[in-house]
């Protein structure tokens, strides 16, 4: 396979430094709102990164993090009156929630800032004894200077940013250059933790180093995150962890593009801002995944309304060509014949060409056309009076691919609690005895739960608020 590094610049073989094990860091969300549809596009590219190296017999240890202390958890939570970590702990759960109607998997290990705390004092102890990093009135400074390649992954240099450079005022760092390793606790009510330079937290940069290094090592394969990162965390994340450790932090890096919507930016005050939340309440999260993968993930996406009703129009091919399958599974057992064995074998070339764009620098885009190609032939094949054994190989070659890209779960894999599920059957009961008092009960009593459902050609969908 062959990925574009953005340490390079250019398409490189994805080698691992430990044939029995990928190691792949990810940067995941600050916890302190629901996560929007910008934050969904590297946890959905990603996590296909991830399910085809391990489709092609790669071994991969994930490792996706949660900034669960930071300035804008402290901020929210003083808004709303309640506890920072109480805040942030809630959307975690609430993470979890958007990520599994996005079959996104979880991670080996999700770390978060406020477990890594005696880890990340000492890394920075290392930085400062290194000469790397300063104390200053009880915050921590990394010195930029005395990292000779910073700019590599961004293409910054030092010349150009000193250009306008300026230290904001209530910072005590010697450099416009310099970025925060550790903060001093602003109120005696802050989150803060101890220190050797007195009750603080973590600066932001500084957490995924260490929890980098924590959980996969000093030098990992493949660090990912979204193209907004690239500078300065990402950045800041090499300066911190090479000078700790003196070795390469990361072999390789993939960056995904931006999303904008209706071809602008997003943008809370234009009212062109979603969260994955919001858009669940109209789309399954399965269009949504589709969507995000409809396209190249190092190009720019444009979410829209029309864009969206035509992923959920490609995914509802593909549903029926399932459907369509497990019908001739169902209506005729009879074994293969040696004609359908050839076109089974001859059905192998849509594989090929789907691990041909796959192995591309993750072209999903390709793989989804390479998908909609072996489509087109089993719905030829289709016409055809099939055996249950072709109509059955062809099932599974279709969903052996899709799996790859995460998408056409069965609509048995949707884990649906027994409880909310007996109540969806009684509420359709109910509807069928025309007992619409009783229908509206039931309907009502999903609704405090956080659930709705919505009547659609193919049954009820099931919405979680």
């Amino acid at each position: 396979m062959k990925i574009y590094n953005s340490l390079s610049r250019r398409k490189e073989e994805l080698v691992p430094l430990n044939p029995e094990e990928l190691t792949m860091y990810i940067c995941g969300p600050t916890v302190y709102n629901y996560i929007h549809i910008g934050n969904a596009r590297p946890f959905v590219v990603f996590d296909t990164m991830r399910r085809y190296l391990e489709y092609r017999g790669q071994k991969v240890k994930f490792v996706q993090n949660f900034t669960d202390v930071d300035d804008k958890i402290i901020d929210r939570a003083a808004d709303e009156g309640v506890d920072a970590l109480e805040l942030s702990a809630k959307y975690v759960e609430e993470y979890f929630k958007d990520a599994d109607a996005l079959n996104v998997r979880r991670a080996d290990v999700h770390p978060k800032v406020t477990e890594t705390i005696p880890d990340i004092i000492e890394f920075v102890k290392t930085l400062i004894d290194k000469g790397y990093a300063y104390e200053s009135e009880g915050d921590v400074y990394y010195i930029t200077r005395n990292f000779p390649e910073y700019g590599k992954l961004s293409g910054n240099s030092i010349e150009n940013l000193e250009l306008g450079a300026r230290i904001p005022e209530g910072e005590k760092k010697r450099d416009p250059l310099d970025f925060v390793l550790w903060k001093a606790r602003k109120t005696p009510d802050e989150v803060a933790w101890e220190s050797p330079w007195g009750f603080g937290r973590p600066g932001w940069h500084i957490e995924c180093s260490t929890m980098s290094k924590k959980h996969l090592g000093e030098t990992i394969d493949l660090h990912c995150g979204g193209q907004d990162l690239q500078f300065p965390h990402h950045e800041n994340e090499i300066a911190q962890s090479e000078a700790c450790s003196g070795k390469l932090f990361a072999r390789y890096w993939m960056h995904n593009g931006f999303i904008t919507v209706d071809n602008e930016k997003m943008s809370k005050s234009l009212g062109s801002f979603f969260t994955v939340r919001d858009i669940l309440k109209t789309y399954e999260g399965e269009v949504l995944r589709y969507f995000l993968l409809s396209a190249h993930y190092r190009g720019p996406i444009n979410f829209s309304k029309e864009l969206m009703e035509e992923a959920k129009t490609a995914l509802e091919r593909m549903r029926n060509c399932r459907r369509d399958l497990e019908a001739a599974i169902a209506r005729n057992g009879d074994a293969l014949s040696e004609e359908e064995a050839r076109k089974l074998e001859a059905l192998a070339k849509h594989k090929d060409k789907f691990i041909e764009h796959m192995d591309d620098d993750l072209n999903t885009a390709g793989a989804i056309g390479a998908i909609f190609e072996l489509i087109r032939d089993i719905n030829t094949h289709l016409r055809e009076d099939v055996s249950g054994q072709f109509a059955s190989g062809m099932w599974s070659l279709l969903d052996e691919l899709t799996g790859v890209l995460g998408i056409l779960r069965s609509e048995d894999s949707q884990q649906i609690e027994p409880e909310i599920a007996e109540l969806v059957e009684r509420r359709n009961a109910a509807r069928a005895a025309k007992n619409w008092a009783e229908a509206d009960a039931i309907r009502d009593r999903l609704a405090a739960m956080g659930i709705t459902l919505k009547d659609t050609a193919d049954g009820v969908q099931i919405i979680r608020e």
